[in-house]
């Protein structure tokens, strides 16, 4: 359907009848008078041949295509208004702008909290928002990336996007320092008899293939939607979580957890900041990926040390 015999307005319309369910209402949200909204309404059923809101006792309730209908016009709204919001230029030292960026824990606190310092030594007056990624991301990418400015999450979960290189990581074992089943290695066989802590989204999905494919069923005792609460869910008990290096270093000494390297070679972790076609060449964004591949690649040169190093010389100097 060509667009060009559309008038846009009426999706502004068509938000407000869907959300509010009352004409006047609706007329009131975006500045029509009630008669006027009312015709917007009129328009909008002929152009779908659905009443999209029909009379149920005192009030209005949406039809199966109202229904459909509510999600993607809010989806579109938000994609019109960053089309038309999107700018020639950008001064960083001058500019109020707010970002919305979609994150793991993971993400956020190992390379949102270095963005964010970054971000405030050149633009101050930037604001970053972190949400959390929504659980279905895979299966709604293009509609989730429409209404922010961009997702961070590693390659093998998500492909069809342009995206920027972040940081590269590797994945490592907690275990409790009271679990006395585990020597100074970790086995295969622990891996296969322990209990396990996981985290219950796909952003491990490489890892969890992998691990599928070496012979490994883990034995999941709990699932957590966050991957800061692995140490404190394996501290004092028998269960081993699997977690990226980098936040594991970080988290070393919040709970009574062993940082242990696995029993084989992982597939490495490679973080991506992945962004919505739409804001491609748009000003703000541009200095916003800049920004990320900078700190991203600064993250990078200093690459997390070899737990087994580690070790080895807290062993040599004992």
């Amino acid at each position: 359907m060509s667009l060009s015999g559309l008038d846009l307005n009426l999706v502004l319309s068509l938000r407000a009848l869907l959300e509010e369910r009352n004409v006047t209402r609706a007329g009131q949200r975006v500045g029509l008078s009630q008669p006027a909204m009312s015709a917007a309404l009129a328009r909008l059923r002929r152009h779908f041949d659905d009443e999209l809101l029909v009379r149920s006792g005192g009030h209005y309730e949406l039809t199966a295509l109202g229904r459909a209908l509510l999600d993607r016009t809010a989806t579109a709204c938000d994609l019109l208004e960053r089309v038309f919001s999107s700018r020639a230029d950008f001064m960083p030292g001058n500019e109020e702008h707010e970002f919305t960026l979609l994150s793991s824990d993971y993400a956020t606190a190992v390379f949102g909290a270095e963005l964010a310092r970054a971000v405030h030594a050149q633009a101050p007056g930037v604001r970053l928002r972190f949400q959390r990624t929504p659980p279905d991301v895979t299966e709604n990418t293009a509609t989730m990336l429409s209404t922010a400015d961009g997702l961070f999450m590693p390659h093998g979960i998500i492909s069809g996007f342009p995206a920027v290189e972040l940081f590269t990581d590797r994945w490592a074992f907690l275990v409790a320092d009271t679990n006395d089943e585990v020597g100074d290695r970790l086995t295969m066989e622990d891996l296969a008899s322990l209990p396990w802590v996981t985290y219950q989204r796909t952003y491990d999905a490489p890892a969890a293939r992998q691990l599928s494919m070496l012979g490994i069923d883990p034995r999941v005792e709990v699932s957590v939607d966050t991957f800061q609460a692995l140490p404190f869910l394996v501290a004092g008990t028998r269960r081993i979580a699997l977690v990226q290096l980098r936040l594991a270093e970080r988290l070393s000494g919040v709970a009574a957890v062993r940082v242990m390297e696995p029993p084989y070679e992982t597939v490495p972790l490679q973080e991506a900041f992945w962004w919505h076609p739409v804001h491609t060449h748009d000003a703000a964004h541009i200095w916003l990926r800049e920004i990320a591949a900078r700190v991203g690649a600064a993250m990078t040169a200093s690459e997390p040390g070899r737990i087994a190093a580690a070790a080895a010389t807290e062993q040599t100097s004992g």
